[in-house]
């Protein structure tokens, strides 16, 4: 299902990008909203807004929004980390 939104003549004109940049940069803004309000997962967000997961991450970074990263997660990269020693 693809859902369209319509943005008001009124609105786009008070947004300061150029038109061919308006889209892609409007798709990524509500990319890292969604992740960040917990709506969806880095990779849903990420593959919407068209980027890698590193760039995905340091989009996150540029924003000060947090990653998701649960205590499992935690103890998946420390037992990671002890058996690489």
């Amino acid at each position: 299902m693809a859902l369209s939104l319509a943005i008001p003549d009124e609105i786009v004109c008070a947004i300061k990008l150029q038109k061919k940049q308006m889209e892609n940069e409007l798709i990524k803004e509500i990319a890292f909203t969604l992740y960040d309000r917990g709506l969806t997962s880095m990779g849903v967000a990420r593959r919407f807004a068209a980027l890698s997961k590193w760039a995905f991450i340091e989009g996150l970074a540029q924003r000060c929004i947090p990653r998701h990263y649960y205590a499992s997660e935690v103890e998946e990269d420390i037992n990671y980390a002890r058996s690489c020693q």
